[in-house]
């Protein structure tokens, strides 16, 4: 149970720093010029989200209170993720935000993991959504996030691109 609260209070801790740092970037990316594109499934990924850590708790607590035997590994790929989650962050900078912010004639990012995948947080979130329950053989929460988040994906990503493709140079980079 320690180790459940511990695990999951540290993520939803980044979760709400993220926010913030979200926020201030937001603010910048306006200030310079920028405009926010899809922001109507915006509250459906926030309610994925929430969802998700509800649905975490509430499937540990009543059905579960267990670890899974293969928790040590799924640990080590948890980490490993935030160590990408940080890498991603840190390549876009001011850039990087949960909405799909959009700077007119700003360069896009190919640095970092950005160098091997064009998508690194999409694959470090998704990634999250599976190994985190399954750390805590949370089995219907990894199944049924992972298919609704596969969901908001191929909303998010598609309108991701084409404003991309439309204001930045991102025709030419990718």
């Amino acid at each position: 149970m320690t180790l459940f609260i511990c695990v999951v209070g540290f993520i939803i801790f980044q979760r709400i720093l993220e926010l913030l740092v979200a926020r201030n970037n937001e603010k910048w990316i306006k200030s310079k010029g920028g405009y926010e594109v899809g922001a109507n499934h915006y509250p459906y990924m926030v309610a994925i989200h929430i969802g998700f850590f509800i649905s975490l708790i509430i499937e540990f607590m009543v059905f579960k209170q267990a670890v899974s035997r293969f928790w040590l590994l799924l640990f080590v790929v948890f980490i490993s993720l935030q160590i990408m989650r940080a890498w991603v962050i840190a390549s876009l900078g001011r850039f990087w935000n949960t909405k799909i912010l959009v700077l007119p004639g700003a360069h896009v990012v190919k640095k970092g993991p950005f160098h091997f995948i064009r998508h690194p947080n999409y694959v470090v979130v998704t990634s999250e959504i599976i190994i985190i329950p399954l750390m805590f053989e949370a089995y219907f929460t990894a199944i049924v996030f992972t298919l609704l988040n596969i969901i908001i994906l191929s909303v998010r990503i598609p309108k991701e691109e084409a404003a991309l493709r439309e204001v930045t140079d991102y025709k030419e980079v990718f």
